[in-house]
């Protein structure tokens, strides 16, 4: 090859040009962007609007259900969601595959803008944004050491502003504080004595807040400009806020209403630590890089002076420093598995002068590829690190080939130039048709939809970046190297002769094994069969998963509380639930809990629900693995009655909701949460399956105001007026607001506190006729307490309900199935069925699009094959060594205790192209020997041993490369390591069987071939 020659004619040129390479790379490694994994671009919208005040059922009604039928027709829409609850609808909106979602949220905005005028009045404006399930805060700090209201000024005034100024930072919210507010807490009664309303006194008090412009006047030479200043300065204006009625009776708002300043009710409360804080929450820009983003938001927490006295700022959560944990481990695991490799050739080569030209093609491959991640706008995540030690030790297989072959040619006598010219040129055709071989399989994974593609795609491409910067390497760098590096031909070293001997005596019992499995071909392909069948048995018993979960040394505590628990009951009982956490402060690093929230963001929260983020220290600092803790925490907290407590470790961030999720869809929600309690009572003691709840269990206790129109209208009341003093009574009324300091404070009319508390109040609440009198609202009203929903559903639009369960103890497969029998024993009513969702569908699909993309490697492995030897019969006969991986698989599996995941499924697409190349080696060697008129028995007996030295050099090369992954060493391994067993296992047991299998394949193809070359020779002759 001219590449070749080229090499080694001009060394110079080619270490410049390496020289550039590395040095590009490592300029494209400090540029490359970090992050656990790989973004996970899904075609995802949300509409979200509040309405505050409103029960779930009027949000489904007048919020959710209009916009699901504006957007509904859109173009490549897959799926329609929406979850009403109280205060806030969410409808998510996911698109097909491929769909250019920028161009379609301009449609989908569109449609919304439509709808402006069908909402009802109280309704906030429907905000349409792209969703990224994976945009979760990458830190969180908490402030303590003042009173909350102060903490929140502090944040929102000062902290806030700084650190969306910080690079990478894309915003900052702000939760546990209180926020200001003047309350005009109306008398009723005064009210009417002066004829005023409510309405009459929000508009007074909104346009009496209000600046102008009235022009200009010439002063001189000078126009001044006209300003009328009428904006409230202080509370006092508010109270000398003066109010006319009808009748033309003028009074002051002080006289009609107590004005005060105070604190807005706020339904989230945050500790740090066991102490009151305010926690602010980090997300970053999209293109921006976690770890830089974070490491920016330290510093400028270092770099901030201008805390009070007393108030400190500490990191509570911080995502980036698992990344840097594992993106280490694995660099690490890199570094490990390159050792071994540089071993086992410095074992079989007997140089190290040979084993340094070879060695030198890793960190070269390595760097090689930073540069082309970069370029193809890759992260550098774990499993694109692990992606790189993965190929560890297939990146030195072309260039052992190679440069084997050299040395075969400086034997006979040639010169070091003459040598690696020959050695490279005569083997360099094959070497890059093998390489192709294992490069295809990648093809079908970057051409799939959905989320195994999005995953594995980046990986994939990083092997086969790697793969091809090692090929370049194999005809380039390694005969310019051996025409300097290799003085003289290798000989035996006595220090080796030990492994020489050791050798002799592995190609003496495998020549011994070859002819037995000729003698007795019919006994070799019935043993195979036979383990083929056995492994196939074991499947049942391995299971199947969707990720490996990542343990991050986090722990979650849900406390949920009986529905409609006021806040401050549920802090009394998380203040028990925190003593019992504090007995575990030897392994707790920070603890963060956050009582109320749970809400979508745009409307009220839950003040029945706490939940607790626990920190664990470092492994190393700690006797117990983090799902020990969750056992022995969990043990404890259930001691304490009064609540439904859930202790989970957290894991990476790619599961996909809750792990078993049956979706039941249908007409009518009362027969869908009759069918949701027989699912939950049904599915409870199928093995594995922990804590299944229905979403409509425990519904949201609320009282049902049900108004009488004909007596309300008796009284000159319209439905919408009596709601409407109803809603500002209990709920209050934004009138206003006015500036204080640079801070905007809403100017809230609501009834006074010891009148909207109890029942009675609601049913003694006055209700003001347009003739100025009050009358009670029992009189024109009935009011009935009743059991609400908490969230109420819909996809399709139509009606779900959802039963969601955790799995422990059992892999996902075998709990889905059994669930799945479990549930077709159960009679739906017509119209009504169940889709089983979750994890458990990502992994069915998962598994779907990864059995297409297997199917299609193997047929391009056959296609790249048949082109290099320009025959279909030998192709055919080398894929024989496939089915035997099946074997080394399950059995790695069973051996490990792994079930069946996704990084599995891919080391199988994987070994698909890695297994053939030794089978090639094998049968390409045997055709050559015949070629040269060795008897077949004998070309078998001579291409056997003598090809065993590079297929054993190239399996343990990549099998060593990949045992630190496959142990598992480190945080943050586990997404790789079944992906490394199956390879390791599979391409072990593989080679073992291709030395053994395919010689005995070989004969009956070749007597086949004969007999049917002999038939229609013979029909030629007659």
């Amino acid at each position: 090859m001219k590449l070749v020659n080229l090499s080694v004619k001009r060394p110079v040129g080619v270490i410049m040009v390496v020289a550039a390479i590395l040095a590009l790379g490592f300029v494209s490694l400090k540029n490359l962007t970090l992050d656990l994994y790989p973004k996970i671009d899904l075609p995802l919208a949300v509409v979200s609007t509040s309405y505050e005040g409103a029960a779930p059922q009027e949000v489904e009604k007048l919020v959710s259900r209009p916009v699901e039928s504006s957007v509904s027709t859109i173009e490549n829409l897959k799926v329609l969601q929406s979850q009403s609850q109280a205060g806030s609808s969410l409808v998510l909106l996911q698109f097909n595959n491929g769909v250019d979602l920028d161009s379609t949220l301009l449609q989908v905005r569109e449609n919304i803008d439509q709808i402006g005028g069908v909402l009802p009045e109280g309704a906030g404006d429907p905000k349409v944004l792209r969703f990224d399930p994976q945009q979760l805060p990458i830190m969180t700090i908490g402030l303590s050491g003042d009173t909350p209201e102060k903490l929140q000024q502090i944040a929102e005034n000062r902290l806030v502003p700084y650190f969306e100024r910080q690079e990478g930072v894309a915003s900052v919210t702000v939760e546990g504080g209180k926020k200001r507010e003047v309350q005009v807490q109306i008398n009723q009664a005064k009210m009417a004595e002066y004829g005023l309303n409510s309405q009459t006194v929000v508009q007074t008090l909104n346009a009496s807040n209000q600046s102008a412009s009235a022009g200009a006047i010439n002063k001189g030479q000078k126009d001044l400009q006209i300003r009328i200043d009428g904006d409230y300065s202080s509370v006092e204006d508010i109270k000398n806020t003066i109010l006319q009625s009808e009748s033309g009776a003028r009074v002051t708002l002080d006289q009609i209403a107590k004005v005060k300043e105070t604190y807005r009710t706020s339904n989230t409360i945050s500790e740090v630590d066991g102490s009151p804080a305010v926690v602010l929450s980090f997300l970053k820009k999209n293109d921006a890089n976690t770890v830089q983003t974070a490491n920016n938001i330290s510093d400028a927490m270092d770099e901030y002076k201008e805390l009070p006295k007393g108030v400190s700022m500490n990191t509570v959560l911080d995502t980036s420093e698992f990344i840097k944990i594992s993106i280490n481990t694995v660099f690490w695991n890199i570094i490990i598995g390159g050792i071994f490799s540089v071993l086992v050739l410095l074992l079989f080569l007997k140089s190290v002068r040979a084993t340094i030209v070879i060695g030198l093609s890793i960190p070269i491959a390595i760097i090689s590829t930073f540069t082309l991640m970069y370029f193809t706008g890759e992260t550098l995540n774990v499993l694109t690190m692990g992606g790189l030690a993965l190929g560890i030790g297939m990146m030195v297989d072309s260039s052992i080939v190679i440069l084997e072959n050299i040395v075969i040619y400086r034997e006979q006598g040639y010169s070091m130039v003459e040598s690696a010219k020959l050695g490279a040129s005569e083997l360099a055709p094959a070497v890059i048709a093998s390489a192709t071989t294992t490069l295809v399989v990648f093809l079908p994974i970057i051409f799939t939809n959905g989320i195994a593609s999005q995953l594995f795609t980046p990986l994939a491409l990083t092997i086969s970046f790697a793969l091809i910067a090692s090929l370049a390497v194999s005809v380039t760098l390694i005969p310019m190297l051996s025409s300097k590096l290799l003085t003289k031909a290798l000989k035996n070293n006595g220090r080796r002769y030990w492994f020489d001997r050791f050798m002799d005596k592995v190609n003496d019992a495998y020549r011994s094994a070859l002819r037995w499995v000729l003698k007795f071909r019919k006994t070799t392909i019935a043993i195979t069969l036979a383990c083929i069948a056995g492994s196939v048995a074991l499947i049942p018993t391995i299971g199947t998963e969707f990720i490996p979960p990542s343990d991050q040394g986090q722990i979650q505590v849900s406390v949920n509380m009986p529905e409609g628990t006021a806040i401050e009951k549920t802090q009394e009982y998380t203040n028990r639930v925190t003593k019992k956490i504090e007995d575990f402060k030897d392994i707790i690093k920070v603890t963060h809990l956050t009582v109320g929230g749970g809400g979508f963001g745009v409307g009220d929260g839950s003040s029945d629900f706490a939940s607790y983020t626990i920190q664990l220290v470092n492994p190393g600092d700690r006797d117990v693995s983090t799902q020990e803790a969750v056992e022995k925490m969990d043990k404890d907290l259930r001691d304490i009655p009064g609540a439904d407590i859930q202790v989970s470790e957290m894991d990476a961030g790619l599961s996909s909701g809750s792990p078993i999720e049956i979706k039941l869809n249908g007409s009518d929600y009362e027969v869908l949460d009759e069918l949701a309690g027989q699912v939950s009572y049904m599915i409870k003691d199928v093995d594995g399956i922990s804590n299944p709840s229905s979403s409509t269990d425990e519904g949201r206790p609320e009282m049902n105001i049900d108004v009488n129109r004909e007596k309300a209208a008796q009284y000159g009341l319209s439905y919408q007026q009596v709601i409407s003093q109803v809603q500002l009574a209990f709920n209050g009324q934004i009138a206003t607001r006015y500036r204080n300091g640079g801070n905007e404070i809403d100017v809230r009319l609501i009834l006074p506190k010891d009148q909207r508390q109890t029942i009675s109040d609601l049913e003694g609440m006055s209700v003001q006729t347009p003739t100025g009198s009050l009358i009670p609202l029992a009189t024109i009203a009935d009011l009935d307490q009743v059991q609400g929903p908490q969230t109420l559903l819909r996809e399709d639009q139509q009606p779900q309900v959802n039963v969601d369960a955790e799995v422990v103890g059992r892999d996902l497969g075998s709990v889905t199935d059994d669930v799945e029998a479990e549930l077709d024993r159960l009679n739906f009513p017509d119209g009504y069925s169940y889709d089983i969702g979750g994890q458990a569908e990502d992994m069915q699909d998962a598994f779907g699009d990864l059995t297409l993309a297997l199917i299609f490697s193997i047929f391009l492995v056959y296609a790249v094959m048949a082109i290099q030897f320009e025959n279909f019969l030998f192709p055919f006969i080398i894929m024989f060594s496939l089915p035997a991986t099946i074997i080394g698989i399950t059995g790695g599996l069973f051996v490990t205790g792994l079930p069946f995941s996704l990084p599995a499924f891919v080391g199988i697409i994987m070994l698909a192209g890695i297994v053939v190349n030794n089978a090639i080696v094998l049968v390409d060697y045997i055709n050559i020997l015949r070629r040269k008129n060795y008897d077949r028995y004998e070309a078998i007996l001579e291409a056997g041993p003598n090809r065993l030295r590079p297929i054993l050099m190239t399996t343990l090369t990549t099998v060593l490369g990949m045992v630190p992954l496959a142990i598992g060493i480190g945080r943050g391994a586990e997404a790789q390591q079944p992906l490394a067993i199956t390879i390791i296992f599979g391409l072990t047991v593989s080679s073992i069987f291709t030395l053994v299998l395919i010689p005995v394949v070989y004969t009956y193809f070749d007597d086949l071939s004969n007999k049917i070359t002999s038939f229609f020779r013979r029909g030629v002759d007659e």
